[in-house]
C-alpha cells in the first residue's frame, strides 16, 4: 500500500501494571472477553504468541514490523485500555482520576527503555489528545516538557513527539510562547483533523469553498505556523468513512488532501484496521475509516488509496531530488494534469501524479510546460470542450476562497474554469459552487498548485 512507518498505540498501564503486562497471555486476555471464536484465528495464524505475555506481544509486534522495514512511532493512546476518545473520560488531562503524571512519566521512561537500541522506532508520542474540562496550556508546559525530557533522558535516539489541546486540534499556544528543553533538532508536533473536528454539520451547512478556506486559515493558526518556526508538524490523525456516503467526510478529504500536499506534511491515516475484535462492549465492529476491509486481506477502498498515493512520496528534504516543477493535483480523484500521451502531446487528461511534467505557473497567470518547447495553456476553446496546449498563452487565475479553482477567459469572452468529464479529459465549463450555495459541489473544478 505503500506506507513506511505505523502509529502504535499502548496504553498506559502496560507498562505501569505488572501483572497485564507479564502475567496475562494473549490466550488469557481473549478469554476474559468471551473471544474464544476469535481465539481460533491465532491459533491458525500466529500459535507461537498464543501464551505470549502481552508485553511481549508487544514487542513482537514492533520486531516483525523493522523486519518488514517498517518504521513505529509508539503513541500513549490511553491509561487504561480501551476506546478513544471523549471530554468525560477519567484520563482525559493530566491529574484526572485514571492520569496520574508522575506514572505517565515511569511509564514513559520505561517504554522508551525497552526499545532503546530498536532502529525502526523512530519516534514516541507522549500522550493521545489531551483534552477534557479541566485542560490548560500553563499544565501542558509543566507536564508535556517533563515527559519530553524523561523520555529524551531515557532514549536519546528517539523522536520526541507532542501532540496539542482540545483532541489536538490546538498548538496555538505555542506560537508566542515554544517549549522550553535541553534538546533541540529531535522534536516534532503533531497534529488531528478530522471532518467532525470542528463540530458536525459544519461542512454541510456552509459554501464548500468557503469552509475549506476557512479550515486552511484555521489549521494555520492552530498548527501550521510551526512549520514557519522550524519544527516539523505531523498529521498524525485523519480519514474519513471509506464507505463512501459520508457527504461531510467527502467534502473535508478534497479540502485535507489539498492542503496536505502543498505543505509536505509527514502523516499518519486512521486506521489499517479492518475490525476489532472487541471495541465499547463489541464483538467483530469493522473499522468504516480502515485501509483494509473486514477480513484483513485486501484495501477496503482503491480509489482512496490512490488519493493518499499523492501525499506519500516526500516533494522537499534530505534525499529528494529537487526541482523547480509544479504539480496540478486534482484531489477529488488523486490524479493530477498531465499531456494525454507523447501523440496527443497538446491534449490534457488527468493522471498518475508520479508521471514528471514540468509544469511551471507564473506571477503572471501563464501556466505552462517546457520540455523542449514552450507549450501553455490557450484560451481557443468554449464551454463543454476540451482545454489544450499551445503557443498562444491565456492568463490563468487561481480563484473562489480557496484559490484551487483555475480560471481564464476564453476567446469570445466567457469566464470558465477548468474541470474534468467523465473520462477524466480536462475540459472547460463554468466556474461553480464559487460562494454561497450549500449544496453546490465544487471538487471537480479543485485544482491544487504545489
Amino acid at each position: 500500500m505503500g506506507f513506511n512507518c505505523v502509529r502504535l498505540t499502548w496504553p498506559l498501564e502496560l507498562m505501569i501494571n505488572d501483572t497485564l503486562a507479564f502475567n496475562v497471555t494473549v490466550k488469557q486476555s481473549f478469554e476474559r472477553y468471551g473471544l474464544d471464536h476469535e481465539l481460533q484465528g491465532i491459533y491458525t495464524h500466529n500459535p507461537y504468541i498464543v501464551n505470549t505475555p502481552l508485553i511481549n506481544v508487544f514487542q513482537a509486534v514492533v520486531y516483525s514490523l523493522g523486519r518488514h522495514d517498517a518504521m513505529v512511532i509508539l503513541d500513549n493512546h490511553k491509561t487504561v485500555p480501551g476506546w478513544c476518545c471523549s471530554n468525560d473520560d477519567p484520563d482525559a488531562f493530566f491529574g484526572d482520576p485514571k492520569f496520574n503524571p508522575d506514572l505517565w512519566m515511569l511509564g514513559l521512561k520505561k517504554m522508551a527503555t525497552i526499545f532503546m537500541n530498536v532502529k525502526n522506532v523512530v519516534g514516541m508520542s507522549l500522550r493521545n489528545e489531551l483534552r477534557g474540562y479541566n485542560h490548560t496550556s500553563k499544565d501542558w508546559y509543566k507536564y508535556m516538557q517533563k515527559g519530553a525530557e524523561a523520555v529524551h533522558t531515557s532514549n536519546p535516539n528517539v523522536l520526541v513527539i507532542l501532540s496539542g489541546l482540545n483532541f489536538d486540534a490546538d498548538l496555538s499556544f505555542l506560537k508566542d510562547r515554544p517549549v522550553n528543553l535541553s534538546f533541540k533538532k529531535k522534536l516534532v508536533l503533531e497534529l488531528h483533523w478530522y471532518s467532525f473536528t470542528d463540530g458536525t454539520g459544519q461542512w454541510k451547512s456552509h459554501n464548500v469553498n468557503d469552509f475549506c478556506s476557512q479550515m486552511f486559515s484555521k489549521e494555520r493558526r492552530t498548527g501550521g505556523f510551526v512549520l514557519d518556526q522550524g519544527f516539523p508538524l505531523f498529521l498524525s490523525e485523519f480519514g474519513t468513512d471509506q464507505r463512501g456516503g459520508d457527504l461531510e467526510g467527502n467534502r473535508y478529504m478534497n479540502c485535507m488532501l489539498a492542503w496536505a500536499a502543498e505543505k509536505d506534511l509527514d502523516w499518519a491515516v486512521w486506521a489499517v484496521t479492518g475490525v476489532y475484535y472487541f471495541r465499547e462492549g463489541k464483538r467483530g465492529v469493522v473499522e468504516a475509516y480502515g485501509m483494509l476491509d473486514a477480513n484483513w486481506h485486501n484495501v477496503h477502498n482503491y480509489t482512496y488509496l490512490r488519493r493518499l498515493s499523492v501525499i506519500q512520496p516526500p516533494h522537499t528534504g534530505p534525499g529528494v531530488k529537487h526541482n523547480h516543477h509544479k504539480k496540478i493535483f486534482h484531489p477529488l480523484t488523486g490524479l493530477c494534469l498531465v499531456r494525454k500521451s507523447h501523440c496527443h502531446e497538446s491534449e490534457l487528461t488527468l493522471g498518475p501524479c508520479t508521471k514528471d511534467e514540468p509544469w511551471s505557473y507564473s506571477h503572471g497567470g501563464i501556466l505552462e510546460i517546457r520540455r523542449g518547447h514552450k507549450s501553455c495553456l490557450e484560451g481557443e476553446t468554449a464551454v463543454g470542450k476540451s482545454v489544450k496546449l499551445g503557443r498562444i498563452c491565456t492568463k490563468i487565475e487561481q480563484i473562489s476562497a480557496t484559490k484551487m479553482h483555475l480560471s481564464f477567459n476564453t476567446s469570445d469572452g466567457s469566464l470558465v474554469c477548468l474541470d474534468v468529464d467523465s473520462d477524466n479529459n480536462v475540459v472547460a465549463n463554468s466556474c461553480n459552487c464559487l460562494t454561497g450555495d450549500t449544496t453546490c459541489e465544487p471538487a471537480s473544478q479543485w485544482f491544487k498548485i504545489f
